[in-house]
């Protein structure tokens, strides 16, 4: 009956220390300006991606060529392209698809890494020689060469795109699990799982992976920024998301030939991608520092 109690009275103590570990990791993340300015304007990108057919002011496939190369003035605010179709609200829908898609390819790579990372880590052996040595050779090859080299196999299309981008992500995520997992499997309330009867799953994916994930979260917010460029990159030389479906990428590639005659078909899509890509960035560095053991006081 007392054990009941002393239970009872420890459930609440630890919901409050995991609430003021979260908000101790928000003061801190709130002390940097660049992080907090980052963390809002990735909110701002997935809200018009989320809200785009309300916010756009036209239909982004609609063609005017009447008004074909029109600076940006109150009609059109950031001109339109060669087939008179407002750039804005091209923007905002290639916005949707390049999260998407960015986003679709953190999933696959972080759920194939995690199973990976998180079992070669405990198991260790001859096991884990052999997956780190095939890692190991897909991060031998340049990320960017690997997804062009994979979506020209599978071919283009917005599935194919996320599939050659995730691909090149898991080495370097399945690796960073692997290294928590070895520093973790030894601490006593593994031992204690173990001395329990707990099963070699159970004490992996309910005791070992929560303690973590800290550094894969960070990581995942830099490979958001990466995988915006890649995709960016794989539209552009005509093996992501293939036109008429607006891409930042495909976009930019539209206004190749130009360059030198209409500024606006290429200056804002590369504006665009640049800032997603810093703001990503910026925002996992500050996530990093706010999630480090090491600096707290």
């Amino acid at each position: 009956m007392s054990n009941a109690k002393t239970a009872a009275a420890q459930g609440p103590r630890i919901k409050k220390k995991r609430r003021s570990q979260a908000g101790e990791i928000w003061r801190r993340l709130k002390k940097s300006k660049p992080a907090m300015i980052s963390m809002w304007f990735i909110i701002f990108l997935i809200l018009c991606a989320v809200f785009a057919p309300l916010i756009a002011p036209y239909d982004y496939a609609k063609q005017d060529l009447a008004n074909k190369f029109v600076m940006p003035c109150l009609a059109h605010p950031l001109g339109t392209d060669n087939f008179g179709r407002d750039l804005l609200s091209r923007l905002i829908y290639g916005g949707r698809i390049s999260l998407l898609v960015s986003f679709f390819s953190v999933i696959i790579s972080v759920g194939i890494a995690v199973i990976l990372g998180v079992t070669v880590g405990y198991f260790g052996g001859m096991y884990d020689n052999i997956v780190m040595r095939i890692l190991d050779i897909f991060m031998a090859i340049p990320g960017m060469m690997l997804a062009i080299s994979i979506s020209a196999a599978l071919g283009p299309g917005l599935v194919n795109t996320a599939i050659a981008i995730s691909i090149g992500g898991i080495p370097p995520f399945a690796r960073q699990l692997r290294a928590s997992v070895m520093l973790v499997r030894e601490e006593e309330y593994v031992e204690a799982s173990h001395a329990f009867g707990a099963s070699d799953w159970r004490i992996m994916f309910k005791h070992i992976l929560p303690n973590t994930l800290a550094p894969i979260i960070v990581q995942i917010s830099l490979r958001l920024g990466d995988n915006i460029l890649s995709i960016a990159g794989l539209s552009f030389i005509g093996l992501g998301v293939q036109p008429p479906t607006p891409e930042w990428g495909n976009i930019l590639s539209s206004g190749r030939e130009y360059i030198s005659t209409y500024w606006p078909l290429i200056t804002f899509p590369g504006i665009l991608i640049g800032l997603a890509m810093l703001a990503f960035n910026l925002f996992g560095d500050g996530l990093r520092d706010a999630m480090d053991p090491r600096l707290k006081q």
